[in-house]
């Protein structure tokens, strides 16, 4: 969702980064100095910070963590997205947001954006962790156990189900789990990718396959309407007749 559905360049995960350094401080006592360098390796081994902070034992909550890293974020500057509203009203599958943040921040973003009705679900922190209370371990991209759970979620089969991402990580999760890979926002596709998309806007051109159930149906109705045309003229001929 976040720099999948908008552009990185809107400035949200570099509020959010900082917001994680100054929750690593000031609620879970490492330095200013500490907090950069452990808030990139805990993204780096575990997904998130919140899931690397629990795996190394530390009894973080989850609703005040994500309060804290998303409450004060800037959302008047996430824009309504006319063209990717008309874009994904254009896509007849079912489509559903998959994100590591928790319900609150992702039915921020998609309201912001215009977008939230032109999706069937939502896959979020909540859905992954039924249990979050606790120092039970956090489930998350790019684990595959969380690949799996929103695949089970969905009830998508997972060779007919197109998985984007603006994450190299999670690609090759989703890869892994036998999906169909989209990296977006990037120009150079990876192993794991089986597209790779600069922006969502340009997933037509990229990805035109999407379409093409469609296109079957819309020739399909046009064989069927130019049949009936034929019958209802032929019977009209042979009235005449």
């Amino acid at each position: 969702m976040d720099d999948t559905l908008y552009s990185s360049k809107v400035g949200i995960a570099q509020i959010v980064r900082r917001n994680i350094d100054s929750f690593l401080v000031k609620i879970c006592g490492f330095s200013s100095e500490e907090a950069p360098v452990l808030r990139a390796d805990l993204f780096r081994t575990y997904g998130s910070s919140l899931a690397g902070l629990r795996a190394l034992g530390h009894d973080v909550d989850a609703d005040d963590y994500h309060s804290y890293v998303h409450g004060s974020l800037p959302y008047d500057s996430i824009s309504p997205d006319p063209k990717l509203r008309e874009l994904l009203n254009s896509i007849a599958q079912t489509k559903i947001v998959f994100t590591n943040s928790d319900r609150n921040h992702a039915t921020r973003v998609l309201d912001r954006l215009g977008v939230r009705d032109c999706f069937d679900a939502v896959v979020c922190f909540e859905t992954l962790n039924a249990d979050a209370s606790g120092s039970a371990p956090v489930v998350l991209k790019p684990s595959i156990e969380a690949m799996r759970t929103a695949v089970n979620a969905s009830g998508f089969e997972p060779r007919r189900t197109l998985f984007l991402d603006d994450n190299e990580r999670n690609i090759a999760a989703g890869k892994a789990a036998g999906l169909r890979t989209a990296l977006v926002g990037k120009t150079v596709k990876t192993n794991e990718a089986d597209y790779v998309v600069e922006s969502i806007i340009n997933l037509r051109k990229a990805i035109p396959e999407i379409w093409r159930g469609e296109q079957r149906i819309e020739a399909a109705k046009m064989v069927h309407n130019s049949r009936s045309e034929m019958d209802s003229a032929l019977t009209t001929t042979s009235v005449e007749a």
